[in-house]
């Protein structure tokens, strides 16, 4: 964190002053010192910088897998300029909370893609919903099912089963290869984000954690587009 925070001193004195910058390392780290005594606001500053580039760094290194969706487990437009990731469980009631601020961006927003990543950890009954939902996905399914189950309220055996027939989803088999291997994948990219609850959106290199709703998502995938030009 030190060397951290002296780099930000160091360049905040070189903005200020650029001729009054020393020339060997002990003047240096005097002139970064007595600046950060003068200025502490900047060690909160510099924290959350470091904090934000290390989140980056993890989202650039799983991009590509974070983007690929399962199936048809995408909503939007598929060929979007813009994607917004969301790990969900449908026995989250923020996630549930949230379905109506991603419908209304994609509503909104004719270039959006969305991608869906089921993250089933807080019931038995999650997992179930979420092997329903990525046969969905594959039966082409995936959104009337998604919104339906969020609708119900509940994630019971028997809701389930309803929303599979309203919505014409295959039940899944007890064993499915491709869905053992999506929901390992999900857990391990969570993982690598260091995921600690639903729901999560990612856009661009950016975390947003928890239901933060329509307008810090908008807001995010409006600069996510205007870094892009």
């Amino acid at each position: 964190m030190g060397a951290t925070i002296g780099a930000v001193g160091a360049g905040v004195l070189y903005a200020a002053v650029p001729q009054a910058m020393p020339s060997n390392r002990a003047e240096m780290e005097s002139l970064v010192h007595d600046y950060i005594m003068a200025h502490p606001e900047i060690i909160p500053q510099a924290m959350a910088k470091a904090q934000e580039n290390a989140v980056a760094q993890l989202v650039r290194a799983n991009k590509s897998a974070l983007e690929t969706p399962y199936a048809g487990a995408v909503g939007g437009n598929p060929r979007g300029d813009v994607t917004l990731v969301e790990f969900f469980d449908y026995a989250c009631g923020y996630c549930r909370a949230s379905v109506a601020d991603v419908d209304r961006l994609i509503a909104d927003d004719r270039n959006l893609r969305v991608v869906f990543r089921e993250f089933p950890i807080l019931s038995p009954q999650s997992e179930v919903a979420a092997r329903s939902s990525l046969s969905a996905a594959k039966a082409g399914t995936f959104m009337a099912f998604h919104r339906a189950m969020y609708a119900k309220g509940k994630v019971t055996a028997a809701d389930i089963a309803q929303v599979e027939k309203a919505t014409g989803t295959p039940h899944p088999g007890q064993i499915d290869a491709d869905h053992d291997k999506e929901l390992e994948k999900n857990v391990m990219l969570a993982r690598a984000l260091q995921l600690s609850g639903t729901p999560a959106f990612i856009v661009g290199d950016r975390i947003l954690n928890g239901a933060v709703g329509y307008d810090q998502l908008k807001a995010a995938i409006d600069a996510e587009r205007a870094k892009k030009g």
